[in-house]
């Protein structure tokens, strides 16, 4: 082998991506109001927020007052958790005409909703390579 070999690796190396560090993070959604049908959590990223699909999702049945989705493996990053209370198993966020929730919401950092959605800054929470524990309150109207 030549000497300069070594070298060479030893200078590229830093310039490699390190592999995305990944850990457990378990979703707590509290005020769940009754038995009925599933709650539906997904972990997303800022593009991904309040669309109908994120990288990261689970489904747990329905249970009050409180159910925890676990999520084995979520890279380090800033994300905002998105739930609801699927009461009627269509896989979606049922709305009035007008466009207002009609099941159970919530987000994580529990914003105030009022008029419109939270923004994704007022419910990201960083996660790091040892994951954690994020608490979510539905809103029952």
């Amino acid at each position: 082998m030549k000497p300069e070999l070594p070298l060479l690796v030893a200078l590229l190396l830093p310039l490699t991506p390190a592999a995305a560090i990944a850990g457990p993070v378990q979703a707590v959604i509290e005020n769940v109001p009754d038995d009925t049908g599933t709650i539906r959590v997904a972990i997303c990223h800022e593009d991904e927020f309040l669309k109908p699909s994120c990288a990261f999702h689970g489904e747990i049945r329905s249970t009050s007052p409180r159910v925890t989705v676990s999520f084995p493996d979520i890279p380090e990053g800033t994300y905002a958790v998105q739930a609801f209370q699927d009461r009627n198993a269509n896989a979606k966020l049922d709305r009035s005409f007008i466009g207002i929730p009609k099941e159970p919401i919530g987000f994580s950092r529990n914003p105030t909703v009022r008029f419109g959605p939270p923004s994704f800054e007022e419910c990201a929470v960083h996660l790091t390579a040892a994951g954690g524990t994020i608490g979510v309150t539905l809103i029952t109207r």
